[in-house]
C-alpha cells in the first residue's frame, strides 16, 4: 500500500462544507497538538495546521521535506543530531514506537523549544510504511518543572541550613552540660576538698581532745590534792580550746552552706541576698560599688525565678572577676513594663561582641539558658577597652506579691 501524500493532505486541510462528512480531516485540523506523517524516507506526507505553526511554517511548505533536517536536526545545546539516532526515525526503519519529552524542536527562525513526541510505525500487511508523529510545545511544562526544581533545591538547602543549625545547637547544649557537669564535679570536689581538710581536721583535733579530757579524768582520784588543782586548770584551757575549735567548725560549715545555698536569699529574700553577694564580691576583687535598687523591696519573687536570678547574677559578678579587670562594678536593678531587669556595668577591658557568642562562652550559655527557661533574655555589650554591661530582662509573674 503506497501513502497518497495529496490526499491525506486533502484531507488534514477540510473545506467547511466537507468537514462533518470527514472526522479525520476535522480531528487533524481542529487538535491543538501537532501531527505530521513521514514516509521511509522521512520525507512529510502530511502534517496538521497546529504542528506547521509550531515550527513557523504553513502546512504546504513542509510536506515532501525531510522533518529530521527540518525540525530535528540538533540538540538543545545545538550539538548535531545524527539521523541514525532519531527515534522518530527508528519507528519505521526498526518497528519502534517511542514517546520522548527530553529533546526539542527547532522552528524556522533558528530557535528551539523543549518538545514531548511520539513516533508509531505504520504497517500494512506486516510491511512497515511510515511514521506518524505527534507533538506539544512544553515551554511551560518545563518553566513550571523547573521552578518546581528550584523551589524544592531552595527548600532542601533550607532543610539542610536548618538541620546543620539543629546540629550546632545540640552540640553547643551537649557541650554546655558537659561544661555544666564539670562545674558541678568541681563544685564538689572544692566542697570535699574543704569538708576534709578543714572541718575533717577540726574533728580530729576534737577527738584527740576530748579523748585527753578522758584520760586525765580517769587519773584525777590518784593525783594529790596540789596536782589534782593543777590537772583541773589545764583542763579548763583544754575546753577553752576546744571551745574555740567547735566555733571554727561551725563558721567553715556555714560558709559551706552559704556557697551551696545562701541562708540570706531565704530569710531576706533576693534584694538583700543580691546587695549581699555584691558586697562580698567588690571585697574580695577590691571594687568600688555603685548598688542602685529601684524598686520596692516588698516585691516577692517566685522561688524558681528568685534563685534563677540569683545564679545569673552570681555568674554575671564570675565573669567581671574572671575577665574584665575592672576598677567599678555598677548594679542597677528596676522595674521596666512589668519586667525585671538586672544590669551589671564595668569599667573593665571589654571584648568584642563575637566573644560572648563563641562556641565555648559557657557562662554566657548557661545564663541564657537560666533566663530563657523563665522566659526572659539576657543582653551584653561590649566593646575593647570600653567596658561590659550585661542586662537581665525578665517578666515578673503576674501572681507576684507585693
Amino acid at each position: 500500500m503506497q501513502i497518497d501524500a495529496q490526499a491525506l493532505y486533502a484531507r488534514a486541510t477540510p473545506v467547511a462544507a466537507d468537514a462533518w462528512r470527514d472526522p479525520l480531516a476535522l480531528l487533524l485540523a481542529s487538535t491543538g497538538e501537532g501531527i505530521y506523517g513521514v514516509d521511509l524516507d522521512g520525507l512529510c506526507v502530511f502534517i496538521n495546521p497546529a504542528g506547521a505553526r509550531l515550527i513557523g511554517y504553513e502546512p504546504d511548505e513542509v510536506r515532501g521535506r525531510n522533518m529530521h533536517e527540518l525540525t530535528h536536526h540538533a540538540r538543545h545545546d545545538g550539538s548535531a543530531y545524527p539521523e541514525y539516532q532519531c527515534p522518530i526515525f527508528n519507528a519505521f526503519r526498526q518497528g519502534l514506537p517511542c514517546r520522548i519529552d527530553s529533546e526539542v524542536f527547532w522552528r524556522r527562525d533558528g530557535t528551539a523549544f523543549p518538545v514531548e513526541y511520539s513516533s508509531h510505525p505504520i504497517v500494512e500487511a506486516g510491511r512497515v510504511l511510515g511514521a506518524v508523529v505527534t507533538f506539544v510545545d512544553i515551554t511551560e511544562r518545563k518553566r513550571a518543572a523547573d521552578a518546581l526544581q528550584r523551589a524544592k533545591d531552595g527548600l532542601e538547602a533550607s532543610v539542610r541550613e536548618r538541620t546543620g543549625a539543629l546540629e550546632t545547637a545540640l552540640q553547643r547544649v551537649r557541650e554546655l552540660a558537659a561544661w555544666s557537669d564539670t562545674v558541678r564535679e568541681d563544685e564538689r570536689t572544692r566542697i570535699a576538698r574543704e569538708v576534709h581538710d578543714e572541718l575533717g581536721s577540726l574533728l580530729v583535733a576534737l577527738k584527740m581532745d576530748v579523748n585527753w579530757m578522758d584520760k586525765r579524768l580517769a587519773e584525777q582520784p590518784q593525783r594529790a590534792p596540789e596536782a589534782a588543782t593543777d590537772m583541773r586548770e589545764r583542763m579548763r584551757c583544754k575546753c577553752q580550746n576546744m571551745s574555740r575549735l567547735i566555733e571554727t567548725a561551725v563558721d567553715n560549715v556555714g560558709r559551706i552552706i552559704t556557697d551551696l545555698r545562701p541562708s540570706i536569699l531565704d530569710h531576706q529574700g533576693l534584694w538583700a541576698a543580691l546587695e549581699w553577694q555584691a558586697q562580698e564580691f567588690v571585697a574580695s576583687a577590691e571594687l568600688a560599688l555603685d548598688w542602685q535598687l529601684a524598686l520596692d523591696e516588698s516585691l516577692e519573687l517566685p522561688e524558681p525565678l528568685a534563685m534563677a536570678v540569683f545564679r545569673i547574677f552570681q555568674e554575671m559578678l564570675s565573669n567581671v572577676g574572671r575577665h574584665a579587670r575592672a576598677q567599678t562594678l555598677r548594679v542597677q536593678i528596676g522595674l521596666e513594663g512589668g519586667a525585671l531587669t538586672l544590669a551589671v556595668q564595668d569599667d573593665g577591658q571589654g571584648a568584642p561582641p563575637q566573644a560572648f557568642e563563641a562556641a565555648d562562652a559557657y557562662g554566657v550559655m548557661g545564663m541564657r539558658e537560666r533566663a530563657g527557661h523563665f522566659g526572659g533574655r539576657i543582653d551584653i555589650r561590649s566593646a575593647p577597652g570600653a567596658g561590659t554591661r550585661m542586662c537581665l530582662s525578665v517578666a515578673i509573674p503576674p501572681e507576684t506579691s507585693a
